[in-house]
């Protein structure tokens, strides 16, 4: 099994309520999850393939919780990736070779992609914008206080977190997917976090 590492930030968002249930081990806000990640490369390599200033995202509707596995889900990859960096990306999220997608990975057994699109990447904290061609959109911003409009900045410090293990979190002012699947989720939880991967 060819070693990899991977290093740089995770923008994450779903239809749950802030701060999204899952980081707790918690049932999903509505009893299903539809929601995505998305992998911005700062450095990174699978075997001597190199991934650095890439881009990917995984969408997911799943029926239920993500556990309960029964997932379909869209791959998109940086149209800017060669073949070789393409194949590469479709390993680690395929599951088999470790990372958060070997825990993961299993829950979507239905898969469309990856797909190549052009990516437009503003990494901003809550301030971040992340889009990729007409198929992803995500826009986040700080939570606001229902009461007096004041901005609010929570984080969550999650030790065994497979995604992040320190996340800022927020809204989403947009979150649109569309394509094989296709949701709108704008107004609910998103975060944004580093992520330090490694395997085998």
């Amino acid at each position: 099994m060819a070693s990899w590492q991977l290093r740089g930030t995770v923008f994450i968002a779903c239809n749950c309520d802030y701060g999204c249930p899952c980081n707790f081990n918690a049932p999903p806000t509505t009893g299903v999850c539809e929601g995505s990640w998305t992998w911005h490369v700062d450095e990174g390599r699978y075997a001597r393939v190199a991934l650095d200033g890439l881009a990917f995202t995984v969408s997911v509707k799943w029926p239920g919780a993500i556990h309960e596995g029964n997932g379909e889900a869209v791959i998109l990859v940086d149209e800017r990736a060669d073949d070789a960096q393409r194949g590469a990306v479709a390993t680690l999220v395929g599951g088999g070779v470790g990372g958060p997608w070997g825990v993961l990975g299993w829950t979507w057994p239905t898969v469309h992609g990856p797909f190549p699109v052009q990516y437009e990447i503003e990494a901003d904290g809550l301030g971040s914008r992340v889009k990729a061609g007409d198929a992803y959109e995500l826009e986040l911003a700080p939570i606001a206080n229902p009461v007096t409009g004041a901005e609010i900045y929570p984080a969550a410090v999650l030790p065994e977190g497979i995604i992040t293990k320190r996340a800022e979190l927020g809204t989403s002012r947009a979150f649109r997917v569309g394509g094989d699947i296709s949701f709108d989720h704008s107004g609910k939880y998103a975060a944004v976090g580093p992520f330090d991967y490694a395997g085998p």
